[in-house]
Parts: C-alpha cells; sequence; structure tokens
C-alpha cells in the first residue's frame, strides 16, 4: 500500500510508526495553542478511573513552561508499534480492537514497570496505591478528558495519515522529576 506523507509517496507495512496500513486513526489530538491550563481534562480522567477528585493518577499531564507562560497536554501517543504492549512480559497490555487504545488486564500484572520504562513518551506512570501501570484507555472510547476540555485544546478524531508527525519536542522523555506520582512527590 502506498500512502502520500509529506511530499513523498512512501510505501507503508503493518509496522509503519505513524501510519499503519495508512488507514486514518482515531487519537487524542491535541492543540497547544488552545490549552490555558485549567487541568479540567486530568480532573475528568481522575474522576472517570478512579471516581475521585485530583489530578495526581491522571492518564495525561499539563506540562507548564513557565517562562513563556505555556501549557502543553501531552496524551498518549497510541504508538502503531507500540513500546509499552511488547515489553510486558506477561501479556496484560494488549490493543483495543475498536480504538487501538492500550488495555491493562489487572489479572496479569506484576507491577514490574517495564511499560513505564518502554514508553519514549514518557505517559506512562504507576498508580501510589496499587502500583499498577496508569494507561490512557480512551475510555472505552469516549474520552472524558476531550468531553471536558472547556477550549477544544484536546479532540478526538480521525488523524489521516499524511499528517505531520509530532514536533520534535514531544520525541524527548520529560524529565521524570516532574512526573513522578504519590505522596510527598509534588513539592
Amino acid at each position: 500500500m502506498t500512502c502520500r506523507v509529506g511530499s513523498a509517496t512512501k510505501r507503508l507495512t503493518q509496522t509503519h510508526f505513524w501510519a499503519p496500513g495508512c488507514s486514518p486513526m482515531r487519537r487524542l489530538i491535541v492543540r497547544d495553542e488552545l490549552c490555558t491550563g485549567c487541568r479540567a481534562c486530568q480532573v475528568a480522567c481522575v474522576a472517570r478511573h478512579e471516581g475521585l477528585f485530583g489530578v495526581y493518577t491522571a492518564r495525561l499531564r499539563v506540562i507548564k513552561d513557565e517562562p513563556l507562560g505555556l501549557d502543553h497536554p501531552q496524551v498518549c501517543r497510541l504508538c502503531g508499534r507500540a513500546p509499552c504492549v511488547a515489553s510486558c512480559p506477561n501479556g496484560a497490555l494488549s490493543r483495543h480492537d475498536t480504538t487501538s487504545a492500550v488495555i491493562l488486564r489487572v489479572e496479569l500484572c506484576n507491577s514490574c514497570s517495564q511499560c513505564v520504562q518502554a514508553c519514549p513518551f514518557g505517559m506512562i506512570g504507576l498508580h501510589p496505591q496499587s502500583n499498577l501501570p496508569l494507561v490512557c484507555d480512551l475510555c472505552h472510547g469516549e474520552p472524558a478528558c476531550v468531553q471536558r476540555c472547556p477550549t477544544g485544546a484536546i479532540s478526538y478524531g480521525d488523524l489521516p495519515c499524511d499528517s505531520p508527525r509530532p514536533p520534535a519536542m514531544h520525541l524527548v522523555r520529560p524529565d521524570p522529576k516532574y512526573f513522578r506520582v504519590g505522596p510527598g512527590d509534588a513539592e
């Protein structure tokens, strides 16, 4: 199968990082310029998954660039080859057939944290009580973060295969000191 990517036509396979099989894939789409930093997306995520109020166990993050006064929502990229899934020694992580989200089978997870280390974007953390991975499951196709975002900075939709890759800043693993989860970590 061929796909037009940027100004070149490339031959793609099912293992291509950005456009598996060159078919559009529903995913979370972030528009940084619309984010106000309110963190309603994080609160909605925690409320949906934990039934609690807070942001520490959210499956997404909002990074504040203080010098520039900008906020950047960070979400799971739904990697084509999903290194988190591949790294799991027990098969506790898999892809959902419909949404392509990463799904955790709690009964198979041994909390080894290999998925945390494997995520190239630093988007997986461990829950402070259960020690299970905090992985975005797209709320089974109805992401709470999207429903709650007041500005539309986070949306859920098809991303065509000829869309540009994320900016290079997203390819660098964030400093882990900002993403630890648990008591005493929010200094």
